[in-house]
């Protein structure tokens, strides 16, 4: 017979990781790579949109993931696929890449590397961190999500980079490949996204799913993601929202 009162039960958790979508859910994708297009411009005396160059340039980004992902191309990083069609938005809007010394060409390329977080990005994710296993699970490569941490300050606990799992989003086994890596069942396992499309092939996977709006990401006319289109587990205006509401269902 148990003697005294019963103790009570443990918080419960819904999840214990929560892992992030980064360009764009995470970090000002467009601002950072625009800014690097202006600084080269600048440089070497170019005419050249920046903010619609980045735009062109991330356009190309999912297309050139299908031969991958359909295995008709061997796995590549995003530094190279980055540098492939940074040559063909060059050339799409006339930008003379050839004058450029190639120094500054791979620092153009690694814009992708210094970007920045949203305002409520770090301050989130360091609250999530606090009660869960945080980490990115993108396309990005090792290096790339690495750097990109250090320069915007990410409080990761773990990163699992696209070329540790050798698949990218929205296959099937990203999502399970880093649930494997974490020793977590799917359902254990969290996706917040800003991209209806990534949250439903996550949930697909059976991992649970988080939805935060990035209104700003592709600039004043974005059309798309300006709202959840399904009933995903969690539906938060920011990650510090985010970091609210899974803190309240364990101390509820």
């Amino acid at each position: 017979m148990a003697i005294g009162p019963e103790a009570p039960a443990a918080p419960q958790r819904i999840v214990d990781a929560v892992l992030f979508d980064t360009f764009g859910t995470v970090v000002d994708w467009k601002s950072g790579v625009a800014d690097a297009v202006e600084a080269i411009a600048y440089r070497y005396g170019f005419e050249v949109d920046a903010a619609e160059f980045a735009l062109r340039w991330r356009a190309r980004y999912q297309l050139s993931l299908e031969p991958i992902r359909s295995g008709a191309r061997e796995f590549l990083t995003l530094d190279e696929l980055h540098r492939e069609n940074l040559i063909a938005t060059a050339e799409e809007m006339g930008l003379p890449i050839e004058r450029i010394e190639a120094a500054d060409v791979e620092w153009l390329n690694r814009a992708w590397h210094r970007l920045d977080g949203w305002p409520d990005s770090v301050p989130g994710l360091t609250e999530l961190k606090r009660h869960f296993i945080i980490g990115p699970l993108s396309n990005g490569h090792l290096a790339l999500l690495t750097n990109m941490a250090k320069h915007a300050g990410l409080p990761w606990d773990v990163i699992i980079g696209s070329d540790v799992t050798r698949c990218y989003k929205p296959d099937r086994d990203a999502y399970l490949g880093a649930a494997r890596l974490l020793d977590l069942p799917p359902h254990r396992v969290m996706l917040c996204a800003a991209h209806n499309s990534d949250l439903a092939a996550a949930r697909s996977a059976g991992l649970r799913t988080a939805f935060v709006a990035r209104p700003q990401e592709y600039g004043t006319t974005q059309q798309s993601d300006l709202h959840p289109t399904e009933a995903w587990d969690v539906i938060a205006r920011d990650i510090r929202d985010l970091a609210t509401q899974l803190r309240d269902h364990i101390t509820a």
